[in-house]
């Protein structure tokens, strides 16, 4: 009982929470951009590039052929470059989406702070001192009353 009342107490810490949400929203994030990359953006390199998929861009080492002794296939060996430029496309855009995105969040932030400080100001900000005529005119005005 004890092991699930500490459990319990860990789980409703504001921390945990918070960061269960983050992990939500950096799924689904990752799945947009993932999207982004492979659905948009790639079919549109690939016509580029005479409507070759860029994934599939390699240089064969070794063809696939079938080992005449036991007649099992032997795989092709090939240095798959495509790969590695799809990849480096992926982690640009997805670099380029959480950069405008946390700027985006800065930028409120700022923005709201900003306005926060300005309302404390307002608040705070003493009334002015009456001018030399706003005294001078009290004064008489004061006189006046007492006659």
């Amino acid at each position: 009982m004890k092991l699930f009342k500490e459990f319990k107490e860990f789980i409703n810490k504001g921390n945990v929470v918070d960061m269960a949400v983050g992990v939500v929203i950096a799924t689904a994030f990752g799945n947009i951009t993932k999207s982004l990359v492979a659905d948009i953006i790639m079919p549109l390199v690939g016509m580029l590039t005479g409507n070759v998929s860029v994934s599939d861009l390699k240089w064969v080492l070794t063809e696939a052929s079938v080992d005449p002794v036991t007649g099992a296939e032997i795989a092709e060996n090939a240095v798959r470059y495509g790969l590695f430029i799809q990849f480096i496309i992926d982690f640009i855009i997805i670099a380029l989406a959480v950069f405008v995105f946390v700027k985006a969040l800065n930028s409120a932030k700022k923005i709201r702070l900003r306005k926060e400080e300005e309302e404390k100001k307002e608040e705070a900000a003493p009334e002015p001192e009456p001018s030399a005529e706003e005294k001078l005119l009290t004064e008489i005005r004061d006189l006046l009353k007492n006659k």
